[in-house]
């Protein structure tokens, strides 16, 4: 199922510095809690589910991982790793490769413009069926 967080958030397009664009865009789109100008952006970009974002699948976009290779390549337990993954793959900003025995994950089309048109393409359809609810709730509320 199809589950992203869609708020209404400044540009953040004038900051250079990189991790901390990752982190709030990861913020803003509900990947992990909302931050402040106060935040530790420091201790975020060491945390397990930045470098799997950032170094695993931004840096290596065209790579599939495995679940081993990213356990230890991030030092974390599985349930963290997958609990992360499946984040992700829900916002369906992940693709899985089965090679017969293992799954592999990348970005959406191996980078990042691309797996977030897969996000758009997931928020229209959406918006499209949360207006034909309304829709047939507003003609339904009329008839009574």
């Amino acid at each position: 199922m199809f589950k992203i967080t869609i708020a209404s958030t400044p540009q953040r397009v004038l900051d250079q510095d990189l991790n901390r664009s990752i982190a709030y865009f990861l913020s803003d789109i509900g990947y992990i809690p909302r931050l402040n100008p106060n935040t530790d952006f420091e201790s975020i970009s060491k945390s397990v589910y930045f470098r799997l974002f950032k170094e695993c699948f931004l840096d290596n976009s065209e790579r599939y991982w495995t679940g081993e290779e990213l356990m230890a390549y991030l030092k974390t337990s599985r349930t963290t790793l997958y609990r992360h993954l499946n984040k992700l793959k829900s916002m369906d900003l992940l693709e899985e490769e089965h090679d017969g025995k293992n799954k592999k994950y990348r970005l959406r089309g191996g980078n990042l413009e691309t797996a977030w048109n897969w996000v758009k393409i997931n928020i229209n359809m959406a918006l499209d069926n949360y207006e034909k609810t309304v829709e047939h709730v507003w003609r339904l509320s009329k008839k009574q």
